[in-house]
């Protein structure tokens, strides 16, 4: 979005971050003499593993990369599917589409006991559980389920958003400054779609290349878009989807960054924190207290 507001918010959050931070504006010189270069970390991607897999009837789940942060699940069938994993008091339910497509979901309730349920649908909201695994997980890193696809952040490494992404960050020294320039292109670039919004069927799941070939998307878009962006560069990031208020339901991203803190539309940096970024609000040009009011956001599910 062509935003002067954005544009203005956005060059004083790059201002304050590169201030408090300590980074090295572009064009920035090392003591060789060369202009320092963000080394994009190994493509971090979500295979199925057939042969790897448990199978019951017309599923497969492969549980095979549980300490990489994801499960992937495969199944056929005539009757509405949906994964379940729950891991302590927290439950994720996911449709699973029934045409032998692979798809995958985050680990990302951390270390502990998960159970994994194939619910079948016996009538309107009844399911009945057909297939039930438990496994005891300890990630490799917590950041493991926040640099994969997955379902609600789809991407690949030769998608156009990765590829965007890595053209964006070509010119960066840091991966602040990568994100930073996501960030830009974001504000910039996509614009929001008020009648999307209007009209959005429930079970929605957003596709990155989409939103980037047209330009425009809902929160839900702007924030997978984001994620996929970030997770592409080795980034950690998460989508966030729960209330702005006390009706509002909304998405939105907090991205991590190892040396140099957070970027976050408040304009404050603090190291080894995340920290909220609304991508919606500030590509709408709102003001930048208004858009990420830690007391008026509730976290319902993270991807």
């Amino acid at each position: 979005m062509k935003n002067a507001t954005g544009r203005r918010f956005f060059a004083g959050l790059l201002a304050a971050m590169m201030l408090l931070s300590g980074c090295r504006s572009r064009g920035s010189e090392q003591s060789d003499g060369t202009s320092p270069t963000y080394q994009v970390p190994e493509f971090q991607d979500s295979v199925f593993q057939e042969q790897s897999a448990e199978k019951s009837g017309g599923m497969q789940a492969d549980l095979s990369q549980l300490e990489q942060g994801i499960v992937g699940v495969k199944a056929t069938g005539n009757t509405r599917l949906k994964f379940q994993i729950v891991c302590g008091e927290e439950k994720y339910n996911y449709d699973l589409p029934t045409d032998g497509t692979a798809v995958f979901f985050p680990l990302n309730m951390g270390n502990g006991t998960y159970t994994f349920r194939l619910m079948e649908q016996v009538e309107g909201s009844k399911y009945t559980c057909s297939w039930s695994e438990s496994r005891e997980v300890t990630l490799e890193n917590k950041f493991a389920p926040f640099l994969r696809p997955n379902q609600m952040v789809s991407y690949g490494e030769n998608s156009k958003c990765a590829q965007k992404a890595r053209g964006l960050a070509a010119g960066c020294g840091t991966d602040s400054e990568a994100a930073a320039a996501i960030y830009d292109f974001l504000v910039e670039d996509i614009r929001y779609d008020q009648q999307k919004a209007d009209t959005v069927q429930s079970g929605y799941l957003p596709a990155p290349d989409e939103t980037l070939e047209t330009g425009t998307g809902i929160c839900f878009d702007y924030a997978s878009l984001a994620a996929a962006m970030l997770r592409s560069l080795g980034i950690p990031c998460k989508l966030i989807t729960g209330y702005v208020g006390e009706s509002t339901y909304h998405a939105w991203n907090s991205f991590y960054l190892e040396n140099e803190g957070w970027i976050t539309a408040e304009i404050r940096v603090s190291a080894n924190h995340w920290q909220r970024v609304d991508i919606t609000f500030a590509a709408g040009g709102m003001p930048a207290g208004q858009i990420t009011g830690s007391t008026e956001y509730t976290t319902r599910y993270t991807y």
